[in-house]
């Protein structure tokens, strides 16, 4: 909803009824008109039945200060209830806004963002009057900014985070890695922090918790930018389908999830004293895909994913927390997409997308609270097969026939990636969303790697002798033998892609190969026992775990070495 006031100041009132409602533009002032001294840009992100966010952008067009004070007054019965960049007062409808310590300064041209949830009732009218220091402001709309990822935000986002940023070496894993024969080669790389229970949030069995890391992310940021990556992964009845990263919440404990885990989280990344870093974080690695492809009447559905899919906590949790989280104006959400060997398939691909929306707008978020999509988290699919594309074929039968591809429409992460984005853009995500692709273990590299196609004997000889993934099957998850790792982390290496990422910290075991007991609500899971053959969701092929792995998440020594041995690009 947009409409143009027909002069300065004007007091027509728009309603915010819709998420993303802004005051409407203010054309420029005809010559002989004094500059406008300050334009004060308010927009509601998102909008529910009890309640709001918003984000204001002021930009100084006088003198340079070096402190500061927007105020406004709302027509209706608004409350702000929490803030961020800014001290937020209210005496009645009044409103007040002053600057923190870090953010007085205003330079003649420069802006300030901040923003705010509150509470409201009956409708939501946009104020139509602002003041900086005093002085009236023009209300401007700043159009032609997207959310969730395309162009910048008032909250100040950008379309990619990590665009011209360092990324933050998480130093507990950096030690781990250096301390091993060869591992200062890789040790500082960026790597994910992973959040996978409540007690991670302070820091568990003597780890950093989430302020030390974000602390430690300050210290190495300089004068630059910095994003801090993390993964937010510890949903009720998480990860229905493998017993090594079940979680400590049951099925039903969705409210547990959002005030003992989600708020905590949200609380801390919305401290002022981490406003200038740019925090990217994962949500909920394998919980929707999951609602796809092992429900229903389908072989590789568990009773476990029929219960998450009934109760709807999957969604309720992912929504809940895409909400919270991107209300923090330095937050940048991306949400999993499990990979091209899960939900690549004609009938998987496209519920996929649509369930991600479903998500993206339940319990208060909207589609601008997530900035993309992660693929191949945690997980071994290749980025690009260069031997073999999914329009070969071979003696007349198609590379879609082998039992590799098994019908897969992709045989790589970059082509399913690009693809998927563009399905999310067509169910309603914004049209600027990044993809992220995690290569920490992907890369296939050493002695196994095949130098050209296979023979063409018959279509399976030609794509599994030319195929870089050396996986048994592609539904092969846990501890991978072979495996290596993949491209380094970077920034905008490919059409649609924001980065390449080590989320999966190489060297963390996916999960332990017997059953070891523990404090963690970790299980046992057959797919990492490698004398395991199978389940319907691997089509009952051998699991291809290394042995004597620790339980998940724990340093695995073997493994971090022939991740290396097997680099590629190589070491």
């Amino acid at each position: 909803m947009s409409r143009t006031k027909s002069a300065l100041l004007g007091a027509l009132v728009l309603l915010a009824g819709a998420s993303g409602t802004a005051v409407a533009a203010v054309p420029a002032a005809p010559a002989g008109i004094a500059a406008i001294p300050c334009t004060v840009d308010y927009k509601v992100q998102n909008q529910w039945d009890t309640g709001f966010t918003a984000a204001v952008t002021v930009t100084n067009n006088s003198a340079a200060k070096t402190s500061w004070a927007v105020k406004w007054a709302y027509a209706g019965n608004q409350k702000v209830t929490s803030g961020w960049n800014a001290k937020i007062s209210q005496s009645g409808t009044a409103v007040t806004a002053a600057n923190e310590t870090y953010n007085g300064t205003l330079a003649t041209g420069g802006s300030v963002s901040f923003g705010f949830n509150a509470s409201y009732s009956g409708t939501n009218a946009l104020p139509t009057s602002f003041t900086l220091d005093g002085v009236t402001c023009n209300v401007d709309d700043g159009s032609g900014g997207g959310g969730g990822g395309g162009g910048s935000d008032p909250s100040g986002r950008v379309d990619n985070p990590y665009a011209g940023a360092k990324v933050y070496v998480n130093p507990e894993w950096s030690a781990k890695a250096a301390a091993e024969t060869g591992g200062s080669r890789i040790s500082n790389q960026p790597t994910g922090v992973w959040l996978d229970r409540i007690a991670a949030i302070n820091g568990a069995s003597g780890s950093m918790g989430l302020r030390a890391h974000l602390d430690a992310a300050l210290a190495q940021k300089g004068s630059g930018q910095e994003v801090v990556q993390l993964v937010v992964y510890d949903l009720p009845g998480r990860d229905c389908a493998a017993l090594a990263s079940n979680g400590e919440l049951g099925p039903t404990e969705i409210d547990k999830y959002k005030t003992q885990f989600i708020d905590p989280i949200a609380a801390i990344l919305a401290d002022s004293k981490y406003a200038s870093l740019r925090i990217v974080t994962t949500i909920e690695i394998d919980s929707l895909p999951n609602l796809v492809t092992n429900t229903g009447g389908r072989a590789t559905a568990t009773p476990q994913c029929d219960t998450m899919l009934a109760n709807g906590n999957y969604v309720k949790g992912v929504g809940y927390a895409l909400a919270k989280l991107g209300a923090i104006p330095n937050v940048y959400n991306y949400l999993d997409a499990g990979h091209h060997g899960w939900i690549g398939w004609d009938d998987n691909f496209a519920p996929s997308a649509t369930l991600f929306k479903q998500a993206a707008t339940s319990e208060g978020a909207t589609v601008d609270d997530v900035a993309g999509f992660i693929t191949n988290t945690a997980n071994y699919s290749a980025l690009k097969e260069n031997n073999f594309t999914i329009n070969d074929t071979v003696n007349g039968t198609s590379v879609r026939q082998s039992k590799w591809v098994d019908w897969n429409r992709y045989v790589d992460e970059l082509s399913f990636a690009q693809a998927f984005r563009n399905q999310l853009v067509s169910v309603g995500f914004n049209s600027g969303i990044g993809m992220l692709i995690d290569t920490s273990r992907n890369g296939w590299g050493g002695t196994a790697r095949p130098t050209g196609p296979g023979a063409t004997t018959s279509v399976d000889t030609y794509v599994d002798g030319g195929r870089y993934d050396r996986r048994i099957h592609v539904g092969n998850w846990c501890n991978q033998a072979g495996a290596g790792l993949g491209e380094r982390p970077q920034a905008s290496p490919a059409t649609g892609i924001d980065a390449y990422v080590w989320m999966k910290p190489p060297g963390e075991s996916d999960g332990s190969s017997s059953a070891i007991a523990n404090d963690e609500g970790k299980g046992f899971d057959r797919m990492c026992d490698p004398t395991y053959t199978g389940n319907p969701r691997n089509n009952n092929n051998m699991s291809g775990a290394l042995p004597n792995a620790p339980l998940s998440g724990h340093w695995f020594s073997a493994q971090f070495q022939q991740l290396m041995t097997n680099a590629y690009p190589p070491l």
